[in-house]
Protein backbone atom coordinates (compact mmCIF):
# COMPACT_ATOMS: atom_id res chain seq x y z
CA UNK A 1 0.00 0.00 0.00
CA UNK A 2 1.54 3.30 -1.13
CA UNK A 3 1.25 6.85 0.17
CA UNK A 4 -1.85 7.70 -1.88
CA UNK A 5 -3.64 4.53 -0.76
CA UNK A 6 -2.76 5.39 2.84
CA UNK A 7 -4.19 8.88 2.41
CA UNK A 8 -7.40 7.45 0.96
CA UNK A 9 -7.71 4.97 3.84
CA UNK A 10 -7.05 7.66 6.46
CA UNK A 11 -9.91 8.80 8.69
CA UNK A 12 -11.76 11.95 7.62
CA UNK A 13 -12.21 13.17 11.19
CA UNK A 14 -9.68 13.10 14.00
CA UNK A 15 -9.81 14.07 17.69
CA UNK A 16 -7.33 16.86 18.41
CA UNK A 17 -6.49 19.01 21.42
CA UNK A 18 -4.75 22.38 21.63
CA UNK A 19 -2.42 23.52 24.41
CA UNK A 20 -1.12 27.08 24.59
CA UNK A 21 1.90 27.59 26.84
CA UNK A 22 2.37 31.20 27.92
CA UNK A 23 2.77 33.28 31.05
CA UNK A 24 0.74 36.12 29.52
CA UNK A 25 -1.87 34.84 27.06
CA UNK A 26 -5.55 34.47 27.84
CA UNK A 27 -8.33 32.97 25.72
CA UNK A 28 -9.01 36.47 24.38
CA UNK A 29 -5.38 37.06 23.34
CA UNK A 30 -4.45 33.52 22.30
CA UNK A 31 -4.37 34.11 18.54
CA UNK A 32 -2.34 30.96 17.86
CA UNK A 33 -4.69 28.69 19.79
CA UNK A 34 -7.74 30.33 18.22
CA UNK A 35 -6.23 29.88 14.75
CA UNK A 36 -5.57 26.17 15.33
CA UNK A 37 -9.06 25.57 16.69
CA UNK A 38 -10.58 27.36 13.69
CA UNK A 39 -8.50 25.29 11.26
CA UNK A 40 -9.43 22.02 12.96
CA UNK A 41 -13.13 22.93 12.75
CA UNK A 42 -12.87 24.01 9.10
CA UNK A 43 -11.29 20.66 8.22
CA UNK A 44 -13.98 18.65 9.99
CA UNK A 45 -11.96 17.57 13.02
CA UNK A 46 -13.21 17.26 16.59
CA UNK A 47 -11.71 19.48 19.30
CA UNK A 48 -11.32 17.24 22.34
CA UNK A 49 -9.68 19.85 24.58
CA UNK A 50 -8.19 23.32 24.82
CA UNK A 51 -6.03 24.65 27.66
CA UNK A 52 -3.73 27.55 28.42
CA UNK A 53 -0.97 26.93 30.96
CA UNK A 54 1.99 28.90 32.25
CA UNK A 55 5.62 28.08 31.40
CA UNK A 56 5.89 25.52 34.18
CA UNK A 57 7.28 22.06 33.38
CA UNK A 58 5.09 20.15 35.85
CA UNK A 59 1.92 21.93 34.75
CA UNK A 60 2.76 21.39 31.07
CA UNK A 61 3.41 17.68 31.59
CA UNK A 62 0.26 17.15 33.64
CA UNK A 63 -1.91 18.99 31.11
CA UNK A 64 -0.38 17.16 28.15
CA UNK A 65 -1.08 13.81 29.83
CA UNK A 66 -4.70 14.84 30.43
CA UNK A 67 -5.18 16.03 26.84
CA UNK A 68 -3.47 12.97 25.34
CA UNK A 69 -5.87 10.66 27.16
CA UNK A 70 -8.71 11.97 24.98
CA UNK A 71 -7.02 12.94 21.69
CA UNK A 72 -5.32 11.34 18.73
CA UNK A 73 -3.34 14.54 18.16
CA UNK A 74 -2.19 17.25 20.58
CA UNK A 75 -0.69 20.47 19.22
CA UNK A 76 1.01 22.83 21.64
CA UNK A 77 2.26 26.33 20.95
CA UNK A 78 4.73 28.33 22.98
CA UNK A 79 7.83 27.74 25.06
CA UNK A 80 9.99 26.29 22.27
CA UNK A 81 12.74 28.92 22.21
CA UNK A 82 15.93 29.23 24.25
CA UNK A 83 14.85 31.71 26.93
CA UNK A 84 15.07 30.63 30.55
CA UNK A 85 11.28 30.14 30.82
CA UNK A 86 11.08 28.04 27.62
CA UNK A 87 10.60 24.57 29.10
CA UNK A 88 8.16 22.99 26.64
CA UNK A 89 10.65 21.01 24.57
CA UNK A 90 12.28 18.98 27.37
CA UNK A 91 8.80 18.06 28.64
CA UNK A 92 7.53 17.04 25.19
CA UNK A 93 10.71 15.11 24.36
CA UNK A 94 10.37 13.16 27.62
CA UNK A 95 6.89 12.02 26.49
CA UNK A 96 7.81 11.00 22.93
CA UNK A 97 8.12 7.27 22.35
CA UNK A 98 8.81 7.69 18.61
CA UNK A 99 10.27 11.10 17.74
CA UNK A 100 9.82 12.37 14.18
CA UNK A 101 12.96 14.48 13.62
CA UNK A 102 11.75 15.38 10.14
CA UNK A 103 8.96 17.49 11.60
CA UNK A 104 11.30 19.97 13.29
CA UNK A 105 13.72 19.90 10.37
CA UNK A 106 10.98 20.69 7.85
CA UNK A 107 9.46 23.35 10.09
CA UNK A 108 12.78 25.20 10.33
CA UNK A 109 13.28 24.83 6.57
CA UNK A 110 9.85 26.38 5.93
CA UNK A 111 10.56 29.13 8.48
CA UNK A 112 13.93 30.15 7.06
CA UNK A 113 12.63 32.14 4.04
CA UNK A 114 10.43 34.16 6.41
CA UNK A 115 12.70 34.76 9.40
CA UNK A 116 16.16 33.86 8.04
CA UNK A 117 18.68 32.77 10.68
CA UNK A 118 16.20 33.27 13.52
CA UNK A 119 14.70 29.92 12.42
CA UNK A 120 17.49 28.23 14.39
CA UNK A 121 15.95 29.55 17.63
CA UNK A 122 12.95 27.26 17.19
CA UNK A 123 13.24 23.84 18.75
CA UNK A 124 9.86 22.69 17.37
CA UNK A 125 9.44 18.92 17.68
CA UNK A 126 6.90 16.27 16.85
CA UNK A 127 6.38 12.57 17.24
CA UNK A 128 4.39 9.79 18.76
CA UNK A 129 3.72 9.73 22.50
CA UNK A 130 2.36 6.20 22.94
CA UNK A 131 -0.91 6.39 20.96
CA UNK A 132 -1.07 10.17 20.48
CA UNK A 133 0.69 12.38 17.95
CA UNK A 134 2.28 15.29 19.79
CA UNK A 135 3.59 18.47 18.16
CA UNK A 136 5.24 21.42 19.92
CA UNK A 137 5.21 24.66 17.92
CA UNK A 138 6.50 28.15 18.66
CA UNK A 139 3.93 30.53 20.10
CA UNK A 140 3.82 33.15 17.35
CA UNK A 141 0.81 33.12 15.05
CA UNK A 142 3.08 33.25 11.99
CA UNK A 143 4.98 30.14 13.14
CA UNK A 144 1.76 28.26 13.90
CA UNK A 145 0.36 29.15 10.47
CA UNK A 146 3.60 27.96 8.84
CA UNK A 147 3.42 24.61 10.63
CA UNK A 148 -0.29 24.13 9.95
CA UNK A 149 -0.26 25.15 6.29
CA UNK A 150 3.09 23.63 5.39
CA UNK A 151 3.04 20.39 7.37
CA UNK A 152 0.07 19.47 9.52
CA UNK A 153 -3.02 20.38 7.49
CA UNK A 154 -2.38 17.91 4.69
CA UNK A 155 -0.72 15.16 6.72
CA UNK A 156 -2.63 14.86 10.02
CA UNK A 157 -5.16 12.34 8.72
CA UNK A 158 -2.40 10.29 7.10
CA UNK A 159 -0.33 10.39 10.31
CA UNK A 160 -3.29 9.19 12.38
CA UNK A 161 -3.81 6.35 9.90
CA UNK A 162 -0.15 5.33 10.19
CA UNK A 163 -0.30 5.54 13.97
CA UNK A 164 -3.39 3.35 14.30
CA UNK A 165 -3.28 0.86 11.45
CA UNK A 166 -1.33 -1.83 13.28
CA UNK A 167 -2.91 -1.48 16.71
CA UNK A 168 -5.16 -4.49 16.18
CA UNK A 169 -3.85 -7.91 17.26
CA UNK A 170 -1.60 -9.46 14.64
CA UNK A 171 -2.96 -12.91 15.45
CA UNK A 172 -6.49 -14.03 16.20
CA UNK A 173 -7.49 -14.08 19.83
CA UNK A 174 -7.02 -17.59 21.20
CA UNK A 175 -9.86 -18.72 23.46
CA UNK A 176 -8.77 -19.13 27.06
CA UNK A 177 -9.63 -22.52 28.46
CA UNK A 178 -9.93 -23.30 32.13
CA UNK A 179 -7.83 -26.46 31.91
CA UNK A 180 -4.64 -24.47 31.20
CA UNK A 181 -2.42 -23.24 34.04
CA UNK A 182 -3.06 -19.59 35.01
CA UNK A 183 0.27 -18.40 33.57
CA UNK A 184 -0.44 -20.02 30.19
CA UNK A 185 -3.94 -18.51 30.13
CA UNK A 186 -2.47 -15.03 30.70
CA UNK A 187 0.02 -15.49 27.85
CA UNK A 188 -2.77 -16.47 25.45
CA UNK A 189 -4.84 -13.36 26.07
CA UNK A 190 -4.33 -10.89 23.22
CA UNK A 191 -5.88 -7.47 23.61
CA UNK A 192 -5.52 -4.41 21.38
CA UNK A 193 -4.34 -1.24 23.13
CA UNK A 194 -7.08 1.16 24.19
CA UNK A 195 -7.25 4.43 22.27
Amino acid sequence: MGREEHREAAPDRIRAAILTISDTRTEATDTSGQYLMQQLAEHGHELSGYRIVKDDALEIRSTLNTLMAHAQVVISSGGTGIAGRDVTIPVVESLLTKPMPGFGELFRMLSYPQVKGAAMLSRAVGGLANHTLLFALPGSLNAVQTAWEGLLRDELNHLVFEMTRHLQPLHPVVPVTEDLPEMARDELRVRPPEL
